[in-house]
Order: C-alpha cells, then sequence, then structure tokens
C-alpha cells in the first residue's frame, strides 16, 4: 500500500459495471434505434453497415486518442448518410440504444458499498473513463445513489480525449486538487489503463481482473499494474482509513 495515496480514481465499463445479456431487451433497443432513425433497411443490413462504421471509427479513436462528442459521432461516423439535421437532434437517444444492444448494464454487486467506506475512510473519488455517451454514467451514478461520494468524474465523450493520454489522467487529478504520484487508479485494462496510469505519474495503479476484457486485449507485460483485484471490495485491503479515528 501507499500512504501519501489521497484521491482514487475508478473505471466504469467492466470494472464498477458489467454487461448482461438480456436477447429482448437488446432486440427492443434495435427496433427502436431503426425506428428513431426511421430507416427502410433490413434490420440485419442495417446493423450491419453501422458495425462496419463503429469498427472504423473505434480504430482511428484508439490511435488518435480523441473521442468525438455525441453529435458528431452520430451525424459524421455511423450514419453520414442520413440528413445531420434529423440526427443530431437524437444524439443522445440514438447512443444509448446502440450501447443497448450489447445488453443491460449494472453495478457490481459490491461496487456501491465498496464506493461508500472508501469515502468514509477519508479518500477522495473520482471517475474516468473511456465512453461514448455523456449521460449514461451520471444516470447510473444518480440511480445508484453514489452520485455525492465522487467529487470528479472525466468523461472521453466530454473532454475529447481518450485514455491512455495522460492528459485525461491529468485532467482529473487537478479538478480534484490531488497531485499525480497521490491518486490512485482501478481500471480493467491490462494495456491501455496500466499505460496511461504509469505515463501520468500516479502513484499506484490496480488493475480489475476481468476475463472479458483480458480477452479482448490480454496484457504484453511492458506496463504491470502494483496490484490485480477480482473484486471491487479488495479495495478496502489495499486502502486504510487516512483518519485513524474513523470507525
Amino acid at each position: 500500500m501507499n500512504p501519501d495515496i489521497e484521491a482514487i480514481f475508478l473505471d466504469v465499463g467492466n470494472t464498477l459495471r458489467i454487461v448482461l445479456e438480456e436477447p429482448d431487451f437488446q432486440q427492443n433497443a434495435m427496433q427502436e434505434l431503426m425506428r428513431l432513425v426511421g430507416t427502410l433497411e433490413s434490420q440485419e443490413a442495417f446493423f450491419e453497415k453501422l458495425e462496419t462504421r463503429w469498427k472504423a471509427y473505434r480504430k482511428a479513436s484508439k490511435a488518435s486518442l480523441l473521442e468525438s462528442p455525441e453529435e458528431i459521432l452520430w451525424t459524421k461516423h455511423l450514419l453520414p448518410d442520413y440528413p445531420a439535421e434529423k440526427i443530431a437532434p437524437l444524439h443522445g437517444r440514438l447512443t444509448r440504444l446502440w450501447r443497448d444492444r450489447d445488453g443491460r448494464r449494472v453495478p457490481r454487486h459490491d461496487a456501491k458499498e465498496t464506493i461508500i467506506e472508501l469515502h468514509r475512510r477519508g479518500y477522495l473519488l473520482g471517475i474516468i473513463a473511456n465512453t461514448i455517451t455523456e449521460t449514461e454514467i451520471p444516470d447510473w451514478m444518480e440511480a445508484d445513489g453514489v452520485t455525492q461520494y465522487f467529487k470528479t468524474v472525466i468523461l472521453s465523450s466530454k473532454v475529447g480525449i481518450r485514455k491512455p493520454d495522460p492528459e485525461i489522467y491529468w485532467m482529473a487529478a487537478r479538478q480534484i486538487g490531488v497531485e499525480p504520484a497521490k491518486c490512485a487508479y482501478l481500471g480493467d485494462n491490462p494495456v491501455r489503463d496500466v499505460e496511461g496510469t504509469r505515463a501520468a505519474g500516479f502513484g499506484m495503479m490496480i488493475l480489475f481482473d476481468e476475463p472479458a476484457t483480458l480477452a479482448k486485449e490480454p496484457p504484453t507485460g511492458e506496463h504491470t499494474p502494483d496490484y490485480t483485484i477480482k473484486e471491487i471490495r479488495e479495495l478496502l485491503d489495499i486502502f486504510p482509513p487516512r483518519n485513524r479515528q474513523v470507525n
């Protein structure tokens, strides 16, 4: 453990929250997305086209470490063949439905209690997440009753840059008012999250052992975390109370 840590930043996707496949939920999302757009294509053809464009966008954004605002994502990258004046006002809803096609996102069973306890122990908490939606994470935080425990929320969709660009970590540290060396980060990506945290000079990096992420991006060995955990509550073994009078 590092006794100098004052702030802990957390990833969300596949870290604090996971995706559960629910066929009816996913099908409804796809049908609603098609209805909003007003496409006359078959579902198979429409989503095959979207998936191709999505992969191209993700490849480019990962290479540039830049994230497009939702409106640009839909009018320029995903649905450039539809009138921008029609698509632009729908961008927020379209993004949520696009993500819902993967399944329903739910918090891990021990996420909330751990967040509350870390706050009680005297740590400043924040979120740093790569995401294409500006509303999904704040909406989850409000619904789950954890908004008040986070002092800073940095989303790539809002700030325009992505992990592992160290600037997104520095931005978070500046907003929370703690120097990087006294910050820790928890994420599930063994390459991107570790690389970015190290480049930013954070004092600690904790890797969440998430099989779904490891299958897509196995560790390279170039960068290693300080800790690897399998349950969110294991953070409580790493971060003792900062104020020893907490009980």
